[in-house]
């Protein structure tokens, strides 16, 4: 089997008016999506936003309510989940302890009779890196190299998509960014459509080409990971993606440059092009990041927005950097994440700061809506 055999399976999927309902709750409301051919694909939110159920139903482990499933352009929605050109990888390896590595990638095609099964097991292992370990059983490997050995067992069967259902969360911190980068050189090199389903925003980040947030059945907002996060449309999107400091005003003027809110007498400034609306009432975010404290009578720059009157009431260290909550009477309270190096250590609790920011990282938002996910964690999530 060559590796281009692995490389012309890519197909595009569509999802159509898709719709899953169970009894008392809607999973999926009427989604419509389309991933292309070769890229990488995050799902991207919290337990019980439907988004296991939009990977079960692409899978053919679950019946839409309605909608169309499209995989290269062919109808699939009514075929059983074995006559799919699609394999899951899920958080569980499900490898057969008493099968060899070899044995459980081979698994499959002999079970199809598929000719040269071994060989291709073997060419799987190496584009995973693990065919040095062939011969040894699941058990004698790390978790990260099992989780490898399931990949190879998908890839093996030339599928024209490959769902990832949270494969990285049964691993430590440190296998876990080991893999991401390994998940993301494989599907490079093999140039398969792969569709990752997980609430883990660094890892939707750091390995997808495209990032959709869910949220109740529906796409908040999609796009490539750079944009979602510094651009935000909706406050459950900018606080689901890394913090944001969310600050609700009304608009009191308005140009082609720049909006200017009010918020609770402080005035901020935001880009019109960086604000989803130019009247009314807008929530005005800041990355924490972004955030820099002034001591004494220390001035911002012009082109900064700025909150004074600050103190700070709480530090929590973390080496290179610092995190601070600093209390103001207007707005309330602000997270401001600040380089120790560039600050000469950490300033105590107590201690009056004015907070700025530059105002071409400062977004406007649509809504003013928190992340609210108990009754969802109660919900199905298949």
């Amino acid at each position: 089997m060559a590796q281009a055999s692995f490389a012309d399976q890519g197909a595009d999927l569509e999802l159509s008016g898709i719709r899953k309902e169970f009894p008392g709750f809607l999973a999926i409301d009427d989604l419509d999506l389309r991933i292309p051919a070769g890229s990488f694909f995050a799902l991207l939110g919290p337990s019980g936003c439907g988004k296991t159920t939009t990977l079960r139903i692409v899978a053919g482990l679950e019946p839409p309510t309605r909608g169309r499933v499209l995989i290269g352009g062919i109808d699939v929605t009514h075929l059983k989940a074995y006559r799919r050109p699609v394999n899951t990888v899920f958080q569980s390896y499900a490898l057969f302890p008493h099968l060899s590595v070899l044995q459980n990638v081979a698994f499959g095609l002999k079970r199809r009779h598929v000719s040269g099964a071994e060989a291709e097991a073997h060419e799987a292992l190496r584009l995973v890196e693990l065919d040095h370990v062939a011969d040894r059983k699941p058990q004698q490997l790390s978790g990260g190299q099992q989780q490898r050995v399931a990949l190879a067992r998908a890839i093996v069967n030339h599928p024209a998509l490959l769902l990832l259902d949270e494969p990285l969360g049964a691993l430590d911190l440190k296998l876990r960014r080991q893999m991401q980068i390994e998940l993301k050189r494989i599907q490079s090199q093999m140039g398969l459509t792969f569709v990752h389903v997980t609430h883990d925003q660094e890892e939707a980040m750091t390995m997808a080409d495209t990032v959709a947030v869910m949220n109740h059945g529906r796409i908040e907002q999609m796009g490539v990971p750079t944009e979602l996060y510094e651009l935000p449309k909706t406050a459950f999107v900018a606080d689901f993606l890394g913090q944001s400091n969310l600050f609700r005003g009304n608009v009191v003027s308005a140009s082609s440059q720049s909006i200017v809110v009010d918020v609770a007498g402080e005035k901020l400034t935001v880009p019109t092009h960086r604000s989803a609306r130019d009247s009314g009432s807008v929530t005005v975010g800041m990355r924490p990041e972004k955030g820099q404290m002034r001591l004494g009578t220390e001035k911002s720059p012009a082109d900064h927005n700025v909150l004074t009157g600050g103190r700070v009431t709480e530090v929590s260290y973390a080496g290179v950097s610092s995190q601070y909550t600093v209390n103001f009477p207007s707005v309330g309270t602000v997270l401001v994440f600040q380089q120790n190096a560039d600050s000469g250590g950490p300033v105590a609790a107590g201690t009056p700061v004015s907070v700025s920011w530059p105002i071409a990282s400062t977004f406007g938002l649509l809504d003013h809506r928190t992340i609210d996910v108990a009754a969802a964690d109660d919900a199905q999530e298949a």
